[in-house]
C-alpha cells in the first residue's frame, strides 16, 4: 500500500514559526508534527512507499526523513504552485496504483488502519459546529453520498478529518484528471472533495469511519491543545526527567534530557526541546523548541521557536525561530 502525504502548503496560520521551517517540522510534545503522524501507525512496514508532496522549505523535510527515518522507502514530489489538493496528488501520479492511504500531516487521529478491505474509506468525527468543516453526507443505506465544503446550512455533523483510503487509487487519479480537464477550481484550487464526489457519482462505494480522537495542528491554539492532549496520553516524561536542584517539574510535561534548567518551575503541559536553557523562570501550558534560552520570565500559553531568547518577560508569547524578547528586569 502507498501512503501519500500532501504537505506543500505555506502553513500561514502557524506563522511566525513557518517562516523558517515547514509546518510538519514544528515541535509538539517532544517530537515534530511529522514524527507524531508517522509514529501513529503500528508499523510503517505497512507501506511499500511513502510519497511526500513538498513545496516551501521542502528540503528540510527531505533532510529530516533521511536523518530520522532512513529505512523508509520515500519518494519526494515538488508542487511548485499551490493549485490544490487534487493537483498535488496528480503531480505524484507516477507509480501510484493499487491501494493507497492519503493523509494530511497537520491532523492526527487514533484509529485502526488494518482490515481496510475493498471499499473506499473516509475518516470522520462528529462535531458541534459543522459549518466550520468539510462534511460527509450519508445516503439512506449508510454509504457516503457526497462531501460538502463548509456548508452554511449543514445536513450532517460528520466532519472530514483528513484521512482517506482508496483500494484502487487509479480511479481517484482518473477522477482528478476529469476534474482538472473540466476546470473545476474553487478560489484557484482543485479541491480533493470535488474529485471524490466524481468517484461517488460514478458508483464507487465509500464508507465513513468514525474516530473518537482528532487533533489538529493548524493554528497556535490548536498546537497547544494537541500538546496538552499528547502529554496527557503518553508523552509525559516528567517522572524520568533528570533531577535538578531548585527545579520543580509539574506533570504532565516533556523535558528533553539535554535541556539545562535551573531555579525554575516547569509545567503542567509544557514541552522543552533539546539544548534549551531555562533560568529563574516559570513556564506553564507552553512549547519551547530546541536551543531556546529563557531567563527571568513567567510564560503561559506560549510558543517559543528554535534558538529564540526571552528575558524578563511575563505573559503569553508566540515567537518564531531566532527571535528575541526583552522585558523589564
Amino acid at each position: 500500500m502507498k501512503l501519500v502525504l500532501p504537505m506543500a502548503g505555506y502553513g500561514t496560520r502557524l506563522r511566525p514559526h513557518t517562516w523558517s521551517k515547514p509546518k510538519p517540522l514544528v515541535s509538539v510534545a517532544g517530537k515534530t508534527i511529522l514524527a507524531h503522524f508517522l509514529d501513529s501507525f503500528d508499523s510503517l512496514s505497512l507501506f511499500d512507499e511513502v510519497v511526500f508532496i513538498i513545496g516551501y522549505l521542502g528540503e528540510q523535510v527531505v533532510e529530516f526523513m533521511g536523518e530520522h527515518y532512513p529505512e523508509l522507502n520515500a519518494r519526494y514530489v515538488v508542487q511548485p504552485e499551490l493549485s490544490g489538493q487534487s493537483h498535488a496528488i496528480w503531480l505524484a501520479r507516477e507509480g501510484l496504483q493499487g491501494p493507497a492511504l492519503l493523509g494530511f500531516v497537520d491532523t492526527w487521529i487514533e484509529t485502526d488502519f488494518s482490515g481496510l478491505g475493498s471499499e473506499g474509506v473516509v475518516w470522520v468525527k462528529e462535531v458541534e459546529d459543522p459549518r466550520r468543516f468539510g462534511l460527509v453526507e450519508l445516503a439512506p443505506d449508510g454509504w457516503v453520498r457526497r462531501l460538502i465544503e463548509k456548508p452554511q446550512d449543514p445536513q450532517s455533523s460528520l466532519a472530514v478529518v483528513g484521512f482517506y483510503y482508496f483500494p484502487q487509487v487509479e480511479k481517484l487519479l482518473d477522477a482528478i484528471e476529469r476534474q482538472m480537464a473540466g476546470g473545476g477550481m474553487l478560489k484557484g484550487e482543485f479541491y480533493l472533495a470535488d474529485a471524490i464526489n466524481l468517484l461517488l457519482e460514478a458508483g464507487v462505494r465509500v464508507r465513513a469511519q468514525p474516530v473518537e480522537v482528532w487533533q489538529d495542528f493548524g493554528t497556535p491554539a490548536a498546537v497547544l491543545e494537541a500538546n496538552r492532549y499528547l502529554l496527557d496520553h503518553g508523552r509525559d516524561n516528567s517522572e524520568h526527567a533528570t533531577p535538578r536542584q531548585g527545579v520543580r517539574i509539574e506533570p504532565p510535561a516533556y523535558v528533553d534530557p539535554t535541556a539545562s534548567i535551573s531555579d525554575a518551575v516547569i509545567g503542567p503541559h509544557v514541552s522543552i526541546g533539546p539544548g534549551c536553557r531555562i533560568e529563574r523562570s516559570q513556564i506553564r501550558n507552553s512549547i519551547v523548541e530546541a536551543d531556546a534560552h529563557i531567563t527571568g520570565s513567567t510564560l503561559t500559553g506560549s510558543l517559543i521557536g528554535r534558538s529564540a531568547w526571552v528575558a524578563d518577560f511575563a505573559g503569553s508569547l508566540n515567537i518564531g525561530d531566532s527571535s528575541e524578547i526583552w522585558g523589564d528586569p
